[in-house]
């Protein structure tokens, strides 16, 4: 990644749980609907849903938005060449068919489908993709996902400034027939041409709008199942309409959804009880008051929390440079232990950084857990022999380490949790917190100025890559001063030597956990990320993805 990415769900989606580090949140599980004692093969009643999100949205600019709420917002109103289905698989939606793709697997041909229209009626058109993708890449944009397009011939090379944004690898052969050459041979290219980062723009409509485009409801063209209404760049409440010019307007059964912005759990659960909202998050607390609530449902997540370790800070060597201590902090915890007791919401321990049931051999389509094998799984006894040979090499009996994390309620409890477990079973060790506000806890990563930090990461895309890549020496959210030639190579290799043989490229990245975890200790997994909700038994089909924009609304339908 050339790019650097920001920490996007953190400080909006998980101010109900622990605050974390991610981009796009995702679920082991595509669908999310839960079973209904109704009739759940028709719609029946007032086809309204109400929802409640996380935070503001930021932008609605597909160019621009880089945050979970934005993204979500983009999911409903547009789309792009595919979609994720149900079963989390990219299937074709703006383009009419699957693509022709040469032999080398470098040129890949769309015929776009004709009677997809722009909210105002426009056809949307083989270069309103250009228009778009061109944009995205231009440094002018300052777009966070223009990394996404190294994937795309000359992506890297424009944004980096070394070349024109003209000269990216899309071409509007006719109105109706694109065409895109990648770098080299991209396995989950299908995943980035579902990403709203991809999605199309009428370039005539942005053009006139200039710095006005996207700034409120009024002010963005849509393609998507549903428009934007009632957003005025800064409220707290919004709504999703059916659009009328939709393609495929007949399979939208939702003629409206109301969003209204609610960040406390409590007032949350308050609305879904008074039948204000019809699903509601729930924070540890809750989540244990509610589990006998015939309404509450665990929905997994494809994002990966964990332990930071930095090794160098103000330019000196940390305590963390020292491999036995980090890998004594990283068996001490008992990982059980802390989702049983402070997160409380589903979520289980990680002792993978890549999250289970998100990809897969493409040969016997074992899971990349599975096939990589369990790292760094909590054992005090082992623990404890590694702090002794640590502190011995540092010439210490004793040692003082600063923990990082947010300044929420939840990350407070998780904060003193892991503390304890540090203090208790390492003998010798004090822990200091630091609960910071959200910005001020990405600013101190960015300037890595801090000995351990919570930190996590959810996908860009389906595949490894997204989460192994971040810890490359080079590696935009790496900011910890880790770096092993041999784990860059496998990442090197996976990503040029074997970009068209999908098994050899595979089989590279599987070995790429045990290096970064089990000969490096370069972080400590400390979970993989559920979140507990109430949510009406007269609510279908509401898809939980496994990357990208959490949720896609468009084949909910309700039997209230």
């Amino acid at each position: 990644m050339k790019k650097s990415k920001l920490f996007l769900t953190l400080g909006f989606t998980l101010l109900l749980s622990l605050v974390l580090v991610a981009c796009g949140g995702g679920s082991d599980s595509s669908s999310d609907s839960k079973s209904s004692s109704k009739d759940s093969g028709k719609p029946s009643g007032e086809q309204v849903l109400n929802l409640a999100e996380s935070a503001l949205i930021p932008s609605a600019d597909s160019s621009k938005a880089d945050d979970q709420v934005g993204l979500n917002v983009l999911n409903q109103t547009n789309e792009g060449l595919y979609a994720l289905d149900k079963d989390g698989i990219p299937a074709i939606a703006g383009a009419a068919e699957e693509p022709k793709i040469s032999d080398d697997k470098t040129v890949y041909t769309f015929k776009l489908r004709e009677d997809a229209k722009w909210s105002n009626g426009d056809p949307v058109t083989a270069n309103d993709y250009v228009f778009a993708w061109r944009r995205a890449v231009d440094p002018a944009t300052t777009a966070t996902y223009s990394y996404l397009f190294d994937a795309i011939k000359n992506g890297s090379e424009i944004v980096a400034g070394e070349k024109k944004p003209e000269e990216l690898g899309v071409k509007a052969v006719d109105d109706y027939t694109l065409e895109v050459t990648l770098a080299k041979p991209t396995t989950y290219i299908n995943s980035l041409f579902a990403f709203p980062t991809f999605f199309p723009l009428n370039e005539k409509y942005v053009t006139e709008k200039g710095d006005k485009y996207a700034q409120n409801s009024d002010s963005i063209l849509y393609n998507g199942p549903f428009v934007l209404e009632d957003w005025t760049g800064t409220n707290k409440k919004w709504t999703y309409k059916k659009n009328d010019n939709y393609w495929d307007k007949k399979n939208v059964t939702l003629k409206q959804i109301n969003v209204q912005v609610v960040q406390d759990s409590g007032t949350s659960l308050n609305l879904y009880n008074t039948d204000k909202i019809d699903r509601a998050l729930l924070s540890a607390e809750y989540a244990a008051q509610n589990k006998d609530n015939k309404d509450y449902t665990v929905v997994n997540d494809s994002s990966t929390f964990y332990i930071k370790f930095n090794q160098k800070r103000d330019g000196k060597d940390t305590p963390l440079a020292n491999e036995n201590i980090r890998r004594a902090l990283a068996l001490s915890v008992d990982k059980q232990a802390y989702v049983d007791t402070v997160l409380q919401n589903g979520s289980k321990p990680a002792n993978n950084l890549v999250p289970p049931e998100f990809t897969f051999d493409p040969g016997n389509k074992e899971d990349y857990v599975k096939e990589s094998g369990a790292h760094l799984e909590y054992n005090k006894k082992e623990a404890q022999k590694y702090w002794k040979k640590g502190l011995e090499e540092l010439g210490l009996d004793k040692l003082t380490i600063e923990f990082t994390s947010d300044d929420t309620e939840n990350a407070k409890k998780s904060s003193e949790f892991l503390q304890n477990q540090w203090q208790t079973n390492l003998e010798g060790l004090t822990v200091n917190l630091k609960n910071v506000p959200f910005k001020v806890r990405l600013q101190n990563d960015q300037d890595q100025n801090y000995d351990m930090s919570m930190s996590g990461w959810g996908p860009d895309y389906q595949d490894p890559s997204t989460f192994l890549d971040l810890f490359k020496t080079d590696g935009s959210q790496n900011r910890m001063s880790y770096s092993n030639k041999d784990y860059d190579q496998i990442l090197e290799d996976a990503s040029v030597t074997y970009a068209a043989d999908d098994q050899k490229r595979w089989d590279e990245m599987v070995g790429a956990e045990k290096i970064l975890l089990d000969d490096d200790v370069a972080i400590q997994p400390l979970y993989h990320r559920a979140n507990a909700y109430l949510q009406k038994d007269y609510i279908h089909n509401l898809q939980k993805n496994p990357f990208g924009p959490d949720y896609t609304y468009k084949n909910v339908y309700l039997t209230k």
